[in-house]
């Protein structure tokens, strides 16, 4: 049985669509060159209705065109999530656990961070993040289908008064959870600059690693503070904020260059064996996420979500729910398969241009919910309670994240070449690339200064008399007689 019905408010221009019968063809044709002609708005429903219930894939808009509706449900779901199994506390532990290996009594063990640019084959930073997001929001989705991740665009968000830190979006956590963020406090965030200067690498590698350790990634984690600059950082509900935000530039690179590709063909916690709550996570090959697509994953900005270039398939959620409350464009082949299942929701506005297809068989919805606009609305569950929830105690809030680089390092600056022996047991050699007057400190990872030495005019130095500590991880930071940092590098002793 054929269902359809015109409603208001979403606008059709012209447009490819298949409908399962002749009679309906004609008289959505019809109804369209009137739609053009009159601006009249409709909703369609093609196909038969699917009784089944389902979730949703996404559109990820920034913070600030976030309806009320979407800030108190996301909200809401976060605190959920904290309950029962707790998501959240998992995936930081996980991140925490497998971070860097580098420089460690195993450094051949897979890790997740800071591979590029020696070890290209254990690579899988943007990738592995990319499936975590993903990871995240399936589970905001079960609890509200209509509900996406944000992103925070760092180089123009920079303020502690922005609206991201409101009491009603994301500033309740730092109490809550005892997240203790200090903003501004470990270094700046990325300009505009720095985020188009990534647009023209060319080799996905370098791009991958100047993303990484530079402002454009690191900014959030250090300016943040609390729980971001360590590796406990997926503890504060920014970190997926920052990270679509990331994960947005990796695919704007990648609609440019299309060149993203990994060495290797798995990654840590989605190899097909982790368990969480009860559930074997599926095996992920990063060289299949490569597109955000993937997983029905778009990013809406300045009022715009263009849906392209996607098939529908209800992988991953039975009915695929893409919502904004500016204007979505779908078209460019986009399409709507026999058997599946697809709804657009705004509050303003919905156009299907060239391209868009909607098979015979299909189920297909495009309406406007205005109930979720940004007016006097508010959640259809209702708000729930903020409890506080600290999490658990844990050192690794106190093992501050070594990017092996002290900030952004002028080419005239000395940069450090090796610390050796690495392990080491009774002594470290650190040579620079250049002579210079230093000081050089070493700090357990509890950040306690156990030893200080001067050096003039040299570009080796040389620490003695190290036998007497303990087995462990420490820091070494190199200073300039002004004070100025050059470079920390993390080393371990034996």
């Amino acid at each position: 049985m054929n269902n359809w019905r015109i409603n208001a408010k979403v606008r059709i221009l012209p447009f490819k669509l298949v409908f399962p019968s002749k009679k309906l063809n004609e008289l959505l044709h019809s109804t369209s060159c009137f739609m053009k002609k009159n601006y009249t708005h409709a909703l369609i429903i093609v196909g038969f209705l699917f009784i089944q219930i389902g979730f949703a894939q996404s559109i990820r808009k920034g913070f600030d065109e976030m309806t009320d509706y979407e800030i108190t449900e996301l909200v809401n779901a976060f605190y959920e999530l904290r309950n029962g199994p707790d998501l959240f506390n998992d995936l930081a532990q996980f991140h925490g656990q497998f971070f860097n290996y580098d420089n460690t009594a195993d450094p051949t063990r897979l890790d997740l961070h800071f591979n590029l640019p020696d070890e290209p084959e254990r690579e899988i930073f943007l990738a592995w993040h990319r499936r975590q997001m993903f990871e995240m929001e399936q589970a905001v989705q079960e609890i509200n289908p209509d509900i996406s991740l944000a992103f925070w665009d760092t180089s123009v968000y920079q303020s502690p008064t922005d609206a991201l830190w409101d009491e009603e979006l994301l500033g309740s956590f730092d109490t809550n959870w005892n997240l203790n963020r200090n903003f501004g406090s470990g270094g700046p965030l990325p300009t505009p600059s720095d985020v188009s200067n990534l647009m023209t690498m060319d080799d996905f590698f370098e791009f991958s690693n100047e993303l990484e350790r530079r402002p454009v990634h690191r900014g959030a984690h250090v300016w943040t503070g609390g729980a971001m600059p360590t590796t406990l950082s997926p503890r504060d509900p920014v970190f997926y904020f920052h990270h679509s935000f990331v994960d947005k530039v990796w695919q704007e690179w990648e609609s440019i260059h299309g060149t993203s590709a990994f060495i290797t063909t798995s990654m840590l916690r989605y190899d097909g064996t982790y368990v969480f709550d009860g559930e074997t996570l599926p095996l992920v090959d990063p060289n299949d996420i490569t597109d955000s697509r993937v997983y029905g994953v778009f990013y809406a900005e300045d009022g715009l979500a263009q849906l392209d270039n996607y098939i529908v398939s209800n992988t991953y959620n039975p009915e695929e729910i893409f919502y904004y409350q500016f204007n979505i464009e779908a078209g460019n082949n986009f399409i709507v398969p026999a058997g599946t299942v697809a709804k657009f929701k705004s509050v303003n506005e919905i156009n299907l241009v060239p391209g868009f297809e909607a098979a015979p068989g299909s189920s297909f919805e495009a309406n406007i919910e205005t109930q979720n606009g940004t007016g006097n609305k508010s959640s259809l569950r209702g708000a729930v309670a903020r409890a506080n929830n600290p999490y658990p105690y844990s050192e690794k809030l106190f093992e501050p994240i070594v990017w092996e680089e002290g900030g952004d390092l002028l080419d005239d600056k000395p940069i450090i070449l090796t610390a050796a022996p690495n392990p080491f047991t009774e002594k470290i050699t650190i040579k620079l690339s250049k002579r210079k007057d230093c000081v050089i400190e070493v700090f357990n990872m509890m950040g306690m200064l156990i030893r200080e030495e001067a050096f003039q005019n040299t570009d080796t130095m040389i620490i003695n008399n190290l036998y007497g500590l303990s087995s462990g991880f420490y820091v070494i930071r190199v200073t300039d007689a002004n004070g100025e940092i050059l470079v920390v590098k993390r080393i371990i002793k034996m």
